[in-house]
Order: C-alpha cells, then structure tokens, then sequence
C-alpha cells in the first residue's frame, strides 16, 4: 500500500469547537509551524511576486498606511494601519487601489513639496513620471509631469530611468528637497541630479534638477556582473561614455540612506541576475562623494540577503515601533526568474534611528498570511468527494525551485502542483480545509502550467483528472478506487489523446451540447479556445477536434500583448442556460452567453460581470493571467466568483463574505528538547510513541484527523502504544507536548 506515504502539509479545521485540544496548536505552536490557522489576515489578497513598499497616508488619518506595489502585473495593494507596534494590524482595503493613479514597473513614495503628504514617483517610457498628492478629505492625485527632466551640460533633458532600474529618490547633499540617483543608462556610473528648489526658491516645492555629478561616489559597476570598484576612474565630461568598447549598465536597484550616523548618504546596491545586496560606504563629504568601502553581504548577520532574482529594497517602518527597517523584494521584470515563494525578506531595525542595525525576522513577510501558490494560480471548483459540497483546487505554473548559472546568463527551475482544499463547512457558509498541496503527486512529473479538471472520463463511475499543461498538451490520471481519504491514481498517461494545443493548455470538462456527455474544451495561450467533441461510448473515450475557434472568442489584446493564455469557466445559470468566463493574459475575466445551440457562432460579450456578482465592484483588473472559477458557494441564486492570477494569489468576489480558508502549516525542523518518535509509521493495527523528555511527568497524547477533531486521548510516560485497528485509513495528527508529527494508517 505504498500509495499512502505521501508528503503531505497538514491542516486542521476550525469548524469544530468541542475539538479544542487540536485545534489550540496555532496558539502553542507558532515557533514550530510557519503559519497559523486562526488567522490568515489577508486570505484573498491576489499573491505576491516582485514588491516595493511604500508608505503613504490612505485615508487620511494621520498614520502611515502601506501600498505594496507588484511589478508582475501592475498590482496595487493597499492597507489601512492602525497604532500599533508589530507587522500585524494591517487592514486589506482594496477600495484606496482605485484611487491611486496608474502606476508601472516600479513605484517610490516621497513627499518632494513637504506638504506632509507622501507624492509618488513613477516608471513612464524611459523616465520617471510624478503624481502630486492633493488630498483633501479624499485620496487624491494630479500629474505633475509625465518625464521627469533634468539640466545636462546645455539644456533640459528627461532623466533616463529604464524599466529595470530602481532609482534612489532622497535629499543627497542634506539642504531640504528631494535629489535622484540613478544609473546612466549606458554606463556603469552612477549620476546624481541635484535639486535646485532650495537654492532657486527658497523652498523645496519645485523639481528642478541639474545633473552635477555623472560619476557619483567615485564607484563603478561591472560590465556582465555585480562586482564594484572603488576610486573608479570616472570618464569626463568631455569623454563621451557612448564609446564603443565603455562598460554597459544592464540593471540595478538603489536605495540611498545613512548607515553609519556620518551625515552622509550611503548607497545599497542590488544587480541583476543576483541574489544578494551590496552596501557601498561614503567616506566623502555632503557635495563630493566618495564610496571608500563595501559590504558584499549585505545586511551583517547571520542570514544575509540571498535572493533570486535582482533584490530591491524598500526603507519603511514595517512594524511602527518608530524605526526604519527594510523589506527585500524581487525587481526582476522577467517572470520566469525570481523566487516566488520566499520572497519577502524583513529586516528589524534593532538599532536606532541614526544607527541602525538590520536584523533578519522572515522571508515571507505578509506571503505567509495570504494565499499564494507560487507563479500563476489556476483554481476549479469541483465535489470531488461527492458530499454536496464544492471542493477547491488550485493549480499553478509552478513553485520556484533554484537558479543556476548557464553561459553567464541565470537560469531558474519551477515546479508545478495543484493544492486541494476540502469544503468541510455547509451550503451557506464554506469552509475550505487543505488536505494536501500535491494533489496526485503532480510535482514529481517536473511540470510547469498546471491547470486540472476532472470527470469520469473512463465511465467507472469514479472521478479523474485531466490536467494541461505548459507545452500545450493534456495529461490522464485515471483514479483507482479507494476506501481511504486520499485518492489514488494509476500511473499518468502522458500526451493524451494527441491533443497538443501548443502552449499553456487550460482544459475544462463542460457538456457543451447538452447530449449527457461532457466535452472538452482547451484555453491556450494563444488566447482562443478549442472544442473537442466526445466520440466514444463506454470505457472507449474518443475526443475529436471540431474547432479552434469556439465562440469567436479570442481574448488576446494585441495592444498589451502578443498572446490571450485564455481560461474557460462554463457553468449554467439559474435558468439552466449557459454561460462562460474566460480568463486572459491583460488580466480582464470576460463574460459570455448565448451559447446554448450557437456553438458554430460567436458567443455574446457582456460587461456587466462585476455588477453582477459583487455588491460593491472593486478593481476588477487583480493582476496578469487571470484564471477563473464560479459556483453557488454561499447562496443557491448568487454565484460567488474565485480568480487566480500570475501573482499566484487568488481574488474573492460575491455579495456575500467569502469563504473560510483552513491554511496548512510547514513544518520548522524540530526542537532539540523535548521531542517525541512515532513507529511503526505508516502503522497498520498499532504504533509505539517515545517520548524523550521528563518521564516522570505523565502527559496526554492526541490523535486528530486532518479537519481537526480529536479521534483519541492517550497517556504518555516514556513509551506507549496505541491502537490503530480501528482507524480508516488516511493521516492522523499526533500531539504530545507541544509536539507534532503525522501518522499514516494503512491496513494490510
């Protein structure tokens, strides 16, 4: 029976309040298990890839609120804080998103007119685009300039910024405005554009800058890599850096502060295709600077910056205790790169506001309290277990794995899962538990653009999965039947049915033609959907091609991009007709109907999809390659709407309060003392316990099944045994002070 030992992430349901002995684990727990089930504080937020933070007043309060900017996909998130002291207390408020102006590629907050107000400074073809902040009794905004221009030499010329660089934004020479830093886009140098609001007017409301220094701080960046050096020889102004054998600049984040309570301005560097930062020290004076020494592994401690790709570091009192920490986030424009799991690294300020020191505390900040499934999240609402009740599962394109270095240039390896989570709460009121996060063991098959979707393909009368994926083909798991709580598949038939799409195919099982046999429909990334018509009879299945272009319908918008990744939803309405979602590239969920005996036409376009489903419509743009899935979770008339993006995060949109979601827990390497050993595991009609603390002290032991509900309480004192003839087969949780630890039962 060794299809029972699988890795599997636990989880534990919150339904039950009698079964509090395991359920009090979040509460006792928190230094051995990442997550805590009781409360995820940001549950639909989209997911997060490549961030900056921001600080910003959102509703005018007076305290400093949060705008995490996410680069893949243009994503505004915005939180609400409240007096507090800790990274917790954050309120999501997507409706302050709305009224930020457009923002891409990278964002800074600053006040430049010092008004108080935090202004915002901006990425636009080349340059840098500002908003003023002129809120009132509202968050508001006005374009200040679309580029951002600066004296050279012998006239105004817009600041050249390009979408892979991270200015520094920061009153360099200490007079009260705001100066810029960046690299020249060509070069290796750093320029620095004074700001000459104070000396020309006396105040700091203008932004008038000059270019007085083309090699600031005396420092040099390697052509095809990260290396510096110090007391460069800086080419001058009369020596053109467009020479044909001068050092080209590929792409770097700045962030300039003061890190040594000197005066001056020190710089820290991240680069592309690197993991780790780098804090180059001014040894210079406030209007020549000279960088003197570097720090390579930046911060100094015990766990220095190491993340793939490009880091870019946001200066922000994270936690309001009054301090400047900093939080670490990929800058990398490409979306098949960057880790998109670990990617949140906060840094405490445990020093003081003239000297700090930067302590590391996670690499998942404000990821662990979110769902996020990596890059692409694919969710489908399917009652695979027959209950009545609509599961959920969530496919994606993969979860970073590592990077490597091939001919100089990195490489990065991504691996594709689909998680399941079991509707454990009633028809009003959904409750969705993880089960597992590798549902099928699809991550042994070392795939990407997981995308599942299941019905009894064979006509056994049990449930399969179909899943696309990323090269443009579909992928068979017949399941085996099983008296056990996890499911069981034959091995995976590879290429099935010959059906090849091309790339990024998005099955779904839908009777489309309303003859009691379900047919096949393929999103791919071209942007159309393909139909295939279910020829067979009995176990024989047969899936003919009959069209590429189903309905007419392309979503691809060739304004923004070359190709759609469409993501079809059919379901029937109320009424019993059809209608379909499709998921795009641009980020927009469309809406079709008239399809019912239309299938040789073109499917009706209706724009009223956010009106319909919410009572209060938000963005409804939540980020690139948007995915999908509808159903009657809270209401049998009202339909709740469930959207995976490329951020990896999933969107919640209904009338009504959105699902519970019963997170997993990753288990920390355990503690030295005490501890505990559970053998036989995978048991069959018993298992030993050894407890190696105080034998002396008699302690309770739990079992638990999966959703949380005590199954056995049982004496521990050194070593015990308990009986598992009785119990079906699946995984238990076992807890024994403090403990815990999981136990397979399979019977033989």
């Amino acid at each position: 029976m060794q299809q029972f030992i699988v890795l599997i992430i636990l989880w534990i349901s919150l339904s039950v309040a009698k079964n509090a002995l395991c359920q009090t684990l979040s509460e006792s727990d928190l230094s051995r298990f990442e997550n805590n089930p009781h409360s995820l504080q940001w549950t639909y937020t989209g997911g997060l890839n490549a961030c900056q933070f921001c600080s910003i007043d959102l509703n005018l309060d007076g305290i400093a609120d949060l705008l995490i900017f996410d680069r893949h996909g243009n994503r505004k998130l915005t939180f609400i804080s409240s007096e507090f002291t800790g990274t917790s207390g954050y309120s999501f408020a997507p409706e302050y998103s709305l009224k930020m102006p457009d923002l891409h590629d990278w964002v800074i907050t600053a006040d430049y007119n010092c008004d108080g107000k935090m202004d915002i400074f901006t990425y636009n073809a080349g340059g840098v685009r500002v908003f003023k902040n002129v809120s009132d009794t509202s968050l508001k905004f006005e374009i200040v300039t679309d580029l951002l221009e600066s004296w050279y030499y012998n006239g105004y010329v817009g600041i050249l910024v390009t979408s892979v660089d991270y200015p520094a934004i920061a009153d360099i020479d200490g007079d009260g405005d705001l100066d810029l830093l960046t690299f020249f886009g060509l070069g290796s140098y750093v320029e620095y554009h004074k700001n000459l609001s104070m000396e020309k007017y006396g105040n700091c409301d203008s932004l008038d800058y000059k270019l007085s220094d083309h090699c600031w701080g005396r420092f040099s960046e390697s052509e095809s890599g990260n290396r510096i050096v110090l007391n460069a020889v800086c080419p001058t102004q009369d020596e053109p850096f467009l020479r044909e054998n001068n050092p080209r600049h590929t792409g770097s984040t700045l962030l300039a502060t003061d890190l040594n309570n000197d005066g001056l301005k020190d710089l820290i560097l991240g680069d592309y295709d690197y993991p780790g930062l780098i804090a180059l020290y001014n040894g210079g004076t406030v209007d020549s600077a000279l960088m003197v020494s570097q720090d390579t592994a930046f911060p100094a401690g015990a766990k220095p910056v190491k993340l793939f790709s490009f880091p870019s570091v946001s200066l922000i009192d994270i936690d309001r205790d009054g301090l400047q920490d900093i939080v670490v986030s990929p800058f990398d424009p490409g979306l098949y790169t960057s880790d998109n799991y670990n990617c949140v690294w906060f840094y405490r300020n445990t020093g003081t506001a003239n000297q700090p020191v930067f302590e590391f505390s996670s690499d998942r900040l404000f990821r662990d309290q979110t769902l996020d499934f990596g890059t692409a999240a694919h969710p489908v609402l399917f009652d695979f277990d027959n209950d009545g009740l609509q599961d959920l599962f969530v496919g994606n394109d993969g979860y970073y794995d590592s990077s490597w270095y091939h001919n100089g240039l990195l490489k990065s390896q991504y691996t594709g899962r689909i998680s399941w989570f079991k509707n454990t709460g009633t028809q009003s009121k959904p409750v969705f538990s993880n089960v597992t996060d590798d549902f099928a063991n699809i991550s042994k098959l070392g795939l990407r653009g997981i995308y599942p979707t299941f019905a009894d393909v064979n006509n056994d009368g049990i449930t399969d999965l179909v899943i696309g994926c990323s090269d443009g083909t579909l992928i068979f798991f017949a399941q085996k039947p099983s008296s056990g709580n996890i499911p069981q598949f034959d091995p995976p038939v590879m290429n099935w049915q010959n059906i090849d799409v091309g790339d990024y195919s998005a099955p779904q099982f839908f009777d489309i033609d309303r003859d009691q046999i379900s047919e096949l429909i393929v999103g791919e990334r071209n942007g159309n959907l393909n139909y295939y018509k279910n020829q067979g009879s009995g176990s024989s299945v047969k899936f003919d091609f009959v069209t590429d272009s189903l309905g007419k319908i392309n979503v691809t918008n060739y304004n923004l991009s070359y190709f759609g990744f469409s993501v079809p939803c059919f379901h029937q309405d109320n009424d019993g007709s059809t209608f379909l979602l499709v998921g795009s590239d641009e980020g927009r969920t469309h809406l079709f109907r008239n399809i019912d005996n239309n299938l040789t036409g073109k499917f009706e376009a209706i724009d009223s999809l956010y009106r319909w489903l919410a009572a209060n419509p938000a963005d409804t743009l939540f980020g690139w390659q948007t995915s999908p899935a509808i159903g009657h979770l809270t209401d049998n008339t009202e339909f709740d709407m469930i959207t995976g993006n490329f951020s990896g995060g999933l969107n919640y949109i209904s009338k009504r309060s959105p699902a519970a979601i019963i997170p997993g827990w990753k288990e920390l390497p355990a503690q030295i003392n005490p501890s505990f050993t559970l053998y036989p595991n995978p048991a069959n009609r018993n298992t030993s316990i050894v407890y190696s603390g105080n034998s002396t002290v008699t302690l309770s032991g739990y079992v638990c099944n999966i959703f949380g509900q005590l199954i056995l309480e049982f004496p521990i004192t050194g070593k015990s045994e308990i009986s598992t003839s009785d119990f079906p087969e699946g995984v238990y949780i076992i807890r024994c002070a403090g403990k815990t630890t999981r136990m397979v039962v399979v019977h033989q």
